[in-house]
């Protein structure tokens, strides 16, 4: 998976409370519950958490492309994330 990647980018002392740890995490929780809810499609509080996850990681991400672009660039690659549309 992407794991291996994102270990070699992160420094190991600041791994869990950096950005892109967090959002790192947030989408392994995201594919997990996405490829649960494939299963069990009337699993509402299951979709509750994936919305939750969702708008956590889209603050992190949001924050980060505020704070260092490059970063956040790198970060969208690594991790296949979408970029979100602008209004």
């Amino acid at each position: 998976m992407v794991k291996n990647s994102l270990s070699s980018v992160i420094p190991q002392e600041e791994k869990k409370g950096s950005v892109e740890f967090q959002v790192f995490s947030f989408t392994n929780k995201i594919r997990r519950l996405t490829s649960h809810l494939e299963l069990h499609r009337k699993d509402y509080l299951s979709q509750r958490g994936l919305r939750r996850i969702l708008g956590k990681r889209q603050r992190l991400l949001a924050y980060l492309s505020k704070k260092n672009r490059v970063r956040y660039k790198e970060l969208i690659g690594q991790l296949d994330i979408r970029e979100p549309k602008t209004r």
